[in-house]
């Protein structure tokens, strides 16, 4: 079982980003499809604060809603990258 969850929507730029850098690093995750519409992504404002996707949760390292994808990349780069 993996500890990472991307909150994500199909065709969105920013999440592709964050999906490719995941494959990159060999990561496995689980993928939640939000809604399209703003107004029925209450799973993702609960986690977050904000509608906005992509949305990433680390259970293993205490990341309970990350999301921007820019800071997403960075992060899974520095946990998971050997970057130093």
């Amino acid at each position: 079982m993996t500890s990472l969850t991307l909150y994500e929507l199909e065709g969105c730029p920013y999440c592709a980003k964050v999906t490719a850098k995941l494959d990159e690093l060999g990561l496995e995750y689980d993928s939640v499809m939000v809604p399209r519409s703003h107004s029925e992504r209450t799973e993702v404002e609960e986690l977050s604060g904000q509608t906005g996707v992509p949305v990433l949760v680390d259970e293993e390292h205490g990341i309970d809603a990350m999301p921007e994808s820019d800071d997403i990349v960075e992060y899974l780069d520095e946990t998971y990258g050997g970057a130093s």
